[in-house]
C-alpha cells in the first residue's frame, strides 16, 4: 500500500536532473522548500518553474523544513557537497547516480553527521536537457536505501511519478549504469560522426532519419539484438570495408572506430 502524504523536499543542484525532477515531484504533490546550487542564479532560474521554493548557496540546512535532501549533482562533486552539508534531524538523504555507490553516504554519516541520517539512491535512469521535455511515467527508477522503513518511503516517492520502478543495488546500477553508457552516451557520438560525414560531403541528415529510426525500431522490438544486424561487417564485405577505410583516411580517429566497430561485428559472427 502506497503512502499518500505529501512529503517537504529540497533538491541540492540545479542541472538537468534537477531541472526536470523538481518539478515532477512538485506535480505529484510534494513540496519543494529549497534549491541549491553553488552559482545561485542557477538555482533561481529552477525556482521560477516551481510554485512556492527559495533558491539557496548555502549547504547548512539545518533550519530546513525538508525531510528528503536530493542531491543531483556531478558525481564528482558529492564528495565535496557532503563536506559541507549540513541537515536538520531525521533526514533522508539521496543522491541520483548510476555510478555512486550508496557507501558514499554511509562513510560521511560516519564522519560529520551527528543526526543519524538516513540515506539511499534515488536513480532515475533517462538521459536529460534543460530544453527536452520528459516524461517521468516512463522514466525506470533504481530505488536502493540502508533501511527498510527509507526503502519503502523512497519506493512510494519514485511510483508518484513513475510507473517503473525497481529495487537495484549498487553493483547492479553500476552494470546498468555501463549499458546506459553504450546504449546512449557511445550511440549518440557515433550518430555525431554520422553528422560530420555528412556536411564535410555536403549531404543532409535528413538523408538518414529514416534508417535512424528503423535501427531503432527493429533493435526495440528484437528478441537478439544480434539478429538484427545487417551491413558489410555482418556479411565480412571485406572490399566495401576497405572502401570506407579508404574514405575515412582523413579522420584518423574516425577510422579507428570503423575498424575497431567492424572487427568486433565481424568476430562475432564468425568466431
Amino acid at each position: 500500500m502506497q503512502n499518500n502524504k505529501a512529503m517537504k523536499i529540497s533538491v541540492i543542484g540545479a542541472g538537468n536532473v534537477a531541472w526536470h525532477l523538481a518539478p515532477a515531484l512538485e506535480d505529484a504533490g510534494h513540496h519543494i522548500c529549497e534549491v541549491y546550487s553553488h552559482h545561485l542564479a542557477n538555482a533561481k532560474l529552477l525556482v521560477k518553474k516551481l510554485f512556492d521554493s527559495r533558491a539557496v548557496s548555502d549547504l547548512d540546512f539545518g533550519q530546513s523544513e525538508a525531510e528528503l535532501f536530493i542531491l543531483a549533482v556531478p558525481d564528482d562533486a558529492i564528495s565535496q557537497v557532503l563536506n559541507q552539508l549540513i541537515l536538520p534531524e531525521n533526514s533522508i538523504l539521496v543522491h541520483t547516480s548510476g555510478s555512486k555507490s550508496i557507501d558514499v553516504f554511509k562513510d560521511w554519516v560516519e564522519e560529520f553527521d551527528e543526526q543519524g541520517t538516513n540515506y539511499g539512491v534515488f536513480y532515475p535512469l533517462m538521459t536529460f536537457s534543460k530544453n527536452k521535455t520528459v516524461n517521468f511515467q516512463e522514466v525506470p527508477f533504481c530505488i536502493e536505501a540502508h533501511d527498510a522503513v527509507t526503502e519503502t518511503k523512497l519506493v512510494d516517492l519514485a511510483q508518484k511519478i513513475s510507473k517503473i520502478v525497481y529495487l537495484v543495488d549498487t553493483d547492479e546500477r553500476k552494470i546498468l549504469h555501463l549499458a546506459a553508457v553504450f546504449s546512449n552516451n557511445f550511440v549518440n557520438y557515433l550518430l555525431a560522426i554520422t553528422q560530420d560525414i555528412l556536411l564535410d560531403n555536403d549531404l543532409e541528415m535528413n538523408l538518414l532519419r529514416p534508417i535512424i529510426k528503423e535501427t531503432v525500431a527493429k533493435a526495440l522490438l528484437a528478441e537478439d539484438i544480434y539478429e538484427v544486424q545487417t551491413g558489410p561487417a555482418r556479411r565480412g564485405d571485406q572490399s566495401t570495408i576497405k572502401s570506407h577505410i579508404e574514405l575515412l583516411r582523413s579522420k584518423p580517429q574516425n577510422e579507428k572506430i570503423y575498424r575497431v566497430l567492424s572487427e568486433g561485428i565481424f568476430n562475432y559472427f564468425n568466431p
